[in-house]
């Protein structure tokens, strides 16, 4: 069954190859559709996390006042989830449904060179000579054949992670902060030796997914600031006191009388 769907997903690969003309536009085609169509997943999941961060300051003093009663602690988060009408399960789901597409294409990309209907020139318009060779099968080759595989490798480990140093940047909690940029330094890293020794093809599709969920989830982050923004703005006309202005007239002189 997961062969076959493989299989269907080379297919479609191969229909814009036969489109286009070229297998890296065909990659970045199809790594298009595949952001399209977990959209509104990721939509939900980047909501989720700016729900989580802005709820965040308060969970932390509920764990510091309940640290020594487990119970109340989760009760009091329980109840802060509900009014904040925050869901941690919604930041995992998306992932967890999108996962097996992108396994089955990392797959697919990854077997590309061995599969039989891919012939002749497996380039990127020139631009990457051979999208089945890894970096370090083009470090081999000469540094000039090396630079467009480092191009692709730190965009591969560089928009991975760039997602969470853009979050943290307005975080206030300065521990929090630096916990999470240390681990994405750590991690970027990792990703760079993961990439030394992918194919070409694959480090293709998963950088140019990243770029386009950054912006994906740079435009769900804009409209929830908008509408908190929006939210705060109408909190104030309710409570402003409405000045009225009385204006009194002049006195009138009474008549003096004649003696």
């Amino acid at each position: 069954m997961w062969d076959v769907f493989k299989d269907w997903i080379f297919d479609v690969i191969q229909f814009f190859y036969n489109f286009c003309g070229d297998w890296g536009l065909a990659i970045i085609i199809i790594t298009i559709i595949f952001r399209i169509l977990v959209a509104p997943l990721m939509h939900k999941q980047a909501k989720s996390n700016y729900q989580m961060q802005k709820i965040q300051p308060k969970i932390q003093e509920i764990q510091e006042k309940f640290s020594g009663d487990q119970t109340r602690m989760q009760q009091e988060m329980q109840r802060l989830y509900a009014e904040a009408k925050f869901n941690p399960l919604a930041g995992c789901l998306p992932m967890l449904l999108q996962m097996p597409i992108f396994i089955a294409l990392f797959q697919v990309l990854r077997e590309m060179g061995d599969r039989p209907e891919v012939a002749g020139n497996f380039s990127f318009y020139n631009l990457v000579p051979n999208l089945v060779t890894t970096p370090a099968q083009a470090l081999e080759q000469g540094f000039g054949t090396f630079v467009p595989y480092v191009i692709l490798m730190l965009i591969f480990a560089g928009a991975t992670f760039a997602p969470m140093i853009i979050q943290q940047m307005k975080n206030e909690n300065k521990q929090q902060k630096n916990q999470t940029m240390i681990m994405a330094v750590v991690m970027t890293l990792f990703m760079l030796w993961i990439s030394w020794g992918s194919p070409a093809g694959v480090l293709l599709f998963w950088g140019v997914s990243s770029l386009i969920g950054i912006a994906q989830n740079q435009l769900t982050l804009q409209r929830c600031r908008r509408a908190d923004e929006r939210l705060a703005a109408e909190k104030e006309d309710i409570v402003q006191p409405i000045d009225v202005v009385v204006e009194r007239k002049p006195k009138k002189k009474r008549p003096t009388k004649k003696r």
